[in-house]
């Protein structure tokens, strides 16, 4: 057993305990004890803010507490950026003894492979045109458990396989970062280039130096962000700060500290990610948008078999390229290929553009991704105040984020909501009911209008022809 670096002084003095004190800064620099007092003062008691009701119970500071956190997850911000739609990402699952613990309920394991399916599907949802790969860590290797596909059946259908198997090993980071490099080598300059590790250890068995490993990966672009389960890990925060440097690093490393938390920390990776301007290298290579061939399939039904040209197969269903004209058996008409060359490849077999996972909801979807619907207002409207009320009052309920009477209003149609449609409008629908009802409305108005001009022209016009006759 490896001895201890320090002995035990038990009669060691205040002066001695702070010169064997860790620095918390960068300059070397250790904290005083005002400063740590004022730290400790600063912490927050949560037991002060639970306030027993009229009728004995706590049942109102719960009710409110839940609604400030299905309030925080609507307040978003909603500035028009330029985002990657675009995306190609690998998901690095940590499969070793680590993930066995019961810290995060009903294990490590067995929960970050349910959030993973929630992720996946999410993802998809709003980036229908972007691709995922997953690979895990255990006995010091790199596992590959789904290949880079835009199927996201066959990344759940792999996690659960995943269910089988129990956690054993340590991991290897280094191992793990070389394969999803190597897995997003080949991805066009066009897409942007991630990985999303879950990190769940506090060591990892590594075959060489990883911070060769980690310049590598700065040098394909490759952006990096990581979920610790355990506590911060010095070498991933020096991942994350390499591979991400026009952003916090606070932003993508984060500890989780419970199941709620974990599963916010993985499902806002969804949103696709700000575009970055990068610096042109030549006078080619520059940061201006270009055009990307892509295709959208309509679905069609023979009403005679013929062959498709993926497979050369009699089928009276498929998908119409858009682009050629030729028909494949489906839009990922490569998952049930044979070759290993040819699998998990959203592509056309004629002109081998490559297709959406959902080519009728794909514009829908990325309009939601890249303008969000703002967040609904706090409203006043069912409160019974005295006309008395200060201006001063009416000022401060219309700046918090919660509402006391209960109810959000949208700024365009001034519909009235609660907090739980409010998260269903916001996280669900990415719409709003009450305006998508108006715009039906009107365009029913407007076909009513149509119709009726349109019956009225044939009498004008036959009125004109009449008086013509008689002049």
């Amino acid at each position: 057993m490896v001895e201890s670096d320090q002995e035990y002084a038990p009669d060691a003095s205040d002066d001695d305990l702070d010169a064997h004190q860790v620095s918390t800064r960068g300059g070397g620099g250790r904290l005083s004890k005002a400063q740590i007092e004022h730290a400790f003062n600063e912490v927050r008691r949560t037991w002060e803010d639970v306030e027993e009701g009229e009728d004995g119970t706590i049942t109102k500071t719960i009710d409110s507490l839940l609604q400030q956190g299905k309030r925080k997850r609507t307040l978003k911000d909603t500035t028009p950026l330029q985002r990657g739609i675009i995306r190609h990402l690998i998901i690095i699952i940590d499969l070793s003894a680590a993930m066995t613990e019961k810290d995060l309920r009903p294990t490590r394991y067995l929960l970050t492979i349910r959030y993973c399916q929630d992720f996946i599907t999410e993802f998809f949802e709003q980036n229908p045109i972007s691709q995922i790969g997953i690979i895990g860590m255990r006995d010091g290797l790199a596992v590959r458990v789904s290949d880079m596909s835009g199927n996201p059946n066959d990344h759940i259908s792999n996690l659960q396989a995943l269910r089988k198997e129990d956690p054993q090993g340590q991991p290897s980071l280094q191992n793990a970062l070389d394969m999803a490099r190597a897995a997003l080598f080949h991805a066009p300059s066009h897409g942007t280039r991630e990985i999303l590790l879950l990190f769940g250890s506090l060591l990892s068995s590594d075959p060489g130096d990883i911070h060769t490993t980690i310049g590598s990966l700065v040098a394909s672009h490759i952006n990096t962000t990581v979920i610790g389960l355990s506590a911060q890990v010095a070498i991933c925060l020096t991942l994350v700060k390499r591979t991400n440097p026009h952003s916090n690093p606070q932003k993508h490393y984060n500890v989780a500290l419970d199941e709620v938390n974990y599963r916010q920390l993985i499902m806002r990776l969804a949103t696709p990610p700000e575009a970055h301007t990068q610096q042109a290298t030549s006078v080619d290579d520059s940061s201006s948008s270009t055009l990307l061939m892509m295709g959208f399939p309509s679905r069609v039904t023979d009403p005679k078999p013929s062959l498709c040209a993926c497979h050369s197969r009699p089928t009276s269903g498929g998908y119409l390229c858009s682009r050629c004209s030729s028909k494949n058996w489906d839009t990922v008409p490569w998952s049930h290929a044979t070759s290993s060359a040819h699998r998990h490849k959203t592509l056309c077999f004629g002109c081998q553009a490559p297709f959406p996972t959902h080519p009728t909801k794909t514009t829908k979807r990325l309009s939601k991704a890249r303008l969000p619907k703002p967040a609904f207002e706090p409203s006043m409207a069912f409160l019974n105040r005295p006309a008395q009320d200060s201006i001063s009052q009416r000022k401060r309920d219309e700046d918090q984020t919660i509402s006391e009477s209960g109810r959000y209003a949208c700024r365009t149609c001034e519909e009235f909501f609660c907090v739980d449609c409010d998260a269903f409008c916001h996280e669900i629908v990415h719409n709003c009911p009450g305006c998508l009802s108006r715009e039906g409305q009107m365009m029913a108005k407007g076909d009513e209008e149509q119709r009726q001009n349109g019956a009225a022209a044939p009498e004008e016009m036959e009125g004109v022809v009449t008086n013509g006759e008689k002049g």
